[in-house]
C-alpha cells in the first residue's frame, strides 16, 4: 500500500515539475520532434531504463489481455469509481485495446518521436471520453500497481523507476497535447 502511495506522490510531484517545465522544455522539445531536430529518449529515458520497460513488458506481454486488464480496470473502479462512466466498451474490450496499446507504444520506446503524432490523437480521444489530467495520474498508479503485481517477484525499484518515466512522457505528452487541442476549440 505504501507503494502505491509512494507511486502517487511521485506522479504527482512529477507532473507538477513537467507543468513548470511545459511551458519552455516540453513545448519547445515536441515543436522541435516535428522537424527531428531531437529525440524524446536522450532528454528523457535512459537507453537502461527503455530495456527495463521493454524486458519487464516481454514478460506481461504473454499474460492474457483478460487477466492484465481485469486487475488494471477493476482496480481503476475500485479506487474511483466514476471512472466506470468513461467506458463504454466491456473491460473485455478495453483489455484488449489496454494490452495493444502498451505493446505498440513499448515497441516504439526506442524512436518516440515517430508516434507522438498518434499520442496526440490518442489524447484527443481520451478528452471526448472526459478524461481529465487528474485520471492520468491514478491510471498511472494503478498501472505501475498492475505491473507490480504481473511480475511479482521480478519487480524492483529501477524497473519501477523506468516504468514511471516511460508513463510520465507518455501521460504529460497526452496532458498537453489535450490542453493544446482545447486552446485552439476555444
Amino acid at each position: 500500500m505504501q507503494c502505491i502511495f509512494a507511486s502517487a506522490f511521485i506522479l504527482y510531484c512529477l507532473r507538477i515539475v513537467f507543468e513548470l517545465l511545459d511551458k519552455f522544455y516540453l513545448k519547445m522539445a515536441f515543436g522541435c520532434i516535428k522537424f527531428g531536430l531531437l529525440k524524446i529518449k536522450k532528454y528523457f529515458m535512459t537507453q537502461k531504463q527503455i530495456e527495463l520497460v521493454k524486458s519487464s513488458w516481454s514478460i506481461i506481454s504473454t499474460i492474457d489481455p483478460l487477466v492484465v486488464g481485469g486487475l488494471f480496470y477493476n482496480r481503476l473502479f475500485e479506487i474511483e469509481p466514476e471512472t466506470k462512466k468513461l467506458f463504454r466498451e466491456s473491460i473485455a474490450e478495453r483489455s484488449k485495446t489496454l494490452m495493444a496499446t502498451l505493446s505498440y507504444i513499448v515497441s516504439k520506446l526506442d524512436k518516440l518521436e515517430d508516434i507522438i503524432g498518434e499520442v496526440h490523437k490518442l489524447a484527443q480521444r481520451h478528452t471526448t471520453y472526459g478524461v481529465k489530467p487528474e485520471h492520468y495520474i491514478i491510471a498511472g498508479d494503478i498501472l505501475i500497481w498492475t505491473l507490480e503485481q504481473g511480475l511479482g517477484k521480478n519487480w524492483n525499484e529501477p524497473l519501477q523507476e523506468a516504468w514511471i518515466e516511460c508513463y510520465t512522457i507518455l501521460s504529460n505528452a497526452m496532458i498537453s497535447a489535450a490542453d493544446n487541442s482545447a486552446k485552439e476549440a476555444a
